[in-house]
């Protein structure tokens, strides 16, 4: 098999700024980790990756910098990584993210070989849209599915995905190719080896695509191919704490004892009538 794995070369949430004049993050001085939703489906592509054979190919779109999270997972097992990079890319919404994403599957089942597989995860922390996974299979025309905890290779080479929703786990088996999307903390991630991260620092597997490459209308790409308008970011101010422990031994104690806290705030008391007696 031959699976790509989407990931994002996220900021670290806790250091998140935004331009005001374009509603777009900033980038520049920011610490960024891989998405940690992402996890989950590089875990699921190496699983299917050991058990049948093949190579496992993560795809980001991404700064330069995202050459970082690449060589991580490549210290997690994945073989080869591709790093789409342009000035052109930047500002995308998810609309033009999934066309680009999209396109760079289609070069690489023509350059690289037969694609069987596209895996995201579920949505990424500096957004949560959750629309990559989707929107690349439209694009491709591909067959999807979400909530992923499991997948294996069934008769006639089909995909069996098992999901799990609110009240059952239900089963889907897909033509191939497909694209499938996991649950959050569906999977635990392997951790990375030494001789993963050797073998990527010395035979560099990584490819840098630009738009020279993809040769995608920059009509359809970056904030041009972006249709998501941020009209306006509003600032809220941090919210001040009051610290109040309250250490019961019984657990309904507990509760009594926090609707006492909730009935005593004006702007909640309401809310919680409603939503307690209608």
């Amino acid at each position: 098999m031959r699976i790509v794995v989407g990931i994002k070369w996220v900021p670290n949430t806790q250091a998140v700024r935004f331009d005001p004049k374009t509603g777009t993050l900033i980038r520049e001085g920011v610490p960024s980790i891989v998405n940690p939703h992402d996890y989950p489906a590089i875990e699921l592509a190496l699983r299917l990756r050991d058990k049948y054979g093949g190579e496992v190919i993560a795809v980001t779109m991404a700064p330069p910098s995202a050459r970082q999270g690449l060589e991580h997972v490549l210290g997690m097992g994945v073989d080869k990584g591709v790093l789409l990079t342009d000035r052109a890319f930047a500002g995308a919404d998810t609309l033009a993210t999934s066309y680009v994403i999209a396109k760079a599957i289609e070069k690489i089942d023509k350059e690289i070989g037969h694609v069987d597989v596209a895996i995201f995860g579920h949505e990424t922390i500096d957004s949560s849209t959750a629309h990559i996974g989707a929107q690349v299979a439209s694009w491709l025309g591909w067959p999807y599915v979400y909530y992923a905890r499991d997948a294996e290779l069934v008769e006639d080479g089909k995909l069996k995905v098992r999901r799990q929703t609110e009240r059952a786990i239900e089963e889907y088996v897909l033509n191939l190719p497909a694209v499938v999307a996991t649950a959050i903390k569906a999977l635990e991630p392997r951790p990375i080896r030494l001789l993963h991260k050797l073998r990527a620092k010395i035979e560099q597997p990584i490819i840098v695509w630009t738009n020279n490459e993809l040769g995608l209308d920059k009509r359809c790409i970056g904030l041009k191919g972006s249709p998501t308008v941020v009209a306006n970011i509003t600032f809220m101010p941090e919210v001040p704490r009051k610290k109040i422990v309250y250490k019961p031994k019984d657990p309904k104690d507990a509760a009594r004892w926090l609707l006492r806290q909730l009935f005593k705030d004006e702007a909640v008391a309401p809310f919680l009538k409603k939503a307690l007696w209608g």
